[in-house]
């Protein structure tokens, strides 16, 4: 059996998320990253580049989930797939793309956090937590995850 992969990108949040919702009233997390590059050079060591800047969006649970829990500067790994688009601006066609993330989790060798290992709450209509930006200076936010699954065999 082979390992079913997808496309994966680290970075940086770069501008505060956005919880929206689309007119079929799905909710979409939308944020603006940053991409870190570097280039070896011949004598073994790494020249740091400018950060390339893109569009990330994720939708249902998972952005609700991610706009209460992310925050700009915040470190992270995300899983999905390169969504490529075109649109008119002034009559000209701009061809673009946006990442689509449906894993999204804070960078482990550049963040500090908590796990919370508690039971969520399996309450079908619960409401997100409220953001107050001005609480907590990124490195003093505590952050939690979701448990892992176990599988059965």
């Amino acid at each position: 059996m082979t390992i079913d992969t997808q496309a994966a990108i680290s970075g940086f949040v770069a501008t505060e998320p956005r919880l929206t919702y689309t007119e079929d009233g799905v909710p979409r997390f939308y944020a603006r990253i940053g991409i870190e590059h570097s280039r070896l050079e011949p004598d073994g060591s790494f020249t740091q580049l400018d950060p390339t800047f893109h569009d990330m969006t994720m939708f249902r649970r998972a952005a609700e989930e991610s706009a209460s829990r992310f925050h700009k500067g915040d470190k992270f790994v995300a899983a999905g797939r390169v969504h490529e688009y075109a649109y008119d601006k002034d009559g000209q066609t701009i061809q673009t793309e946006e990442f689509i993330a449906n894993r999204i989790g804070h960078d482990t060798a550049r963040t500090r956090y908590h796990v919370d290992r508690a039971p969520r709450e399996q309450a079908v209509a619960r409401e997100t937590p409220a953001r107050d930006a001005t609480a907590l200076e990124p490195s003093e936010r505590s952050m939690t995850t979701r448990p892992a699954s176990v599988l059965g065999m």
